[in-house]
């Protein structure tokens, strides 16, 4: 009975990270992405949230994870960028893209995989999935803010003065300084696809948590 459970596990974990995939696949054709990285998309994590809730944090961790190393291979291009001093990327040690690796997909996709955090708590699937997608998405949104905190906190007083920003963003290099600007850089440059892509997500989670079909676990 238990092998039973864990293959339903598997198999819709297989079915939801190939369906987020799709989703993202989609969003980059039709969604600009930033510069530096990151991209709203089409509420391309739900699938791997809605996972993590029907099934604990701990399969949920173990989902998220395998989400993670997805993405790594997606953006190979950009960790080996990252490594060769070669590149307009290059962030200078191996330490760093080690750190990147980390932050910006082995705990930040991984995270994602934590949405089951209410469920034992709050009986209700309309309030414990959309309360616990809005927890694992900003959880990696807290992991972005430290990627970008410590490794490209030194682009931060270029990306305020830009042409766009100049009215609100000279003011802030005026005021700011240093880590302050480079914190304020982060929360702010990776708010600008994190925080829609939460709002969007949490909404989504409270639509998906009214569908006995979809929240319903095999096992049970």
């Amino acid at each position: 009975m238990k092998n039973k459970k864990n293959i339903y596990w598997i198999t819709e974990s297989a079915v939801m990270i190939a369906l987020a995939i799709v989703l993202e696949l989609v969003s980059k054709m039709i969604i600009p992405e930033l510069p530096f990285g990151g991209q709203i998309t089409i509420v391309a994590m739900l699938p791997v949230v809605v996972v993590g809730w029907k099934y604990g944090l701990g399969k949920g961790a173990v989902t998220g994870l395998v989400y993670a190393l997805v993405e790594m291979a997606m953006g190979a291009g950009t960790i080996s960028a990252a490594a060769l001093p070669s590149s307009e990327d290059y962030l200078g040690s191996v330490g760093k893209v080690a750190l990147m690796i980390c932050l910006d997909y082995i705990l930040a996709y991984t995270s994602i995989g934590l949405a089951a955090m209410y469920k034992g708590k709050i009986q209700k699937a309309t309030v414990s999935l959309p309360l616990g997608a809005f927890t694992a998405l900003l959880l990696r949104y807290v992991c972005h803010i430290i990627s970008g905190f410590v490794l490209y906190g030194a682009w931060a007083e270029w990306f305020f003065t830009q042409e766009g920003f100049y009215s609100w963003g000279q003011t802030i290099v005026e005021k700011f300084s240093g880590n302050s600007l480079a914190f304020i850089y982060s929360c702010i440059y990776n708010g600008i696809y994190m925080i829609p892509e939460i709002i969007l997500t949490t909404i989504a989670a409270v639509v998906i948590s009214r569908i006995p079909q979809i929240i319903k676990t095999k096992q049970n």
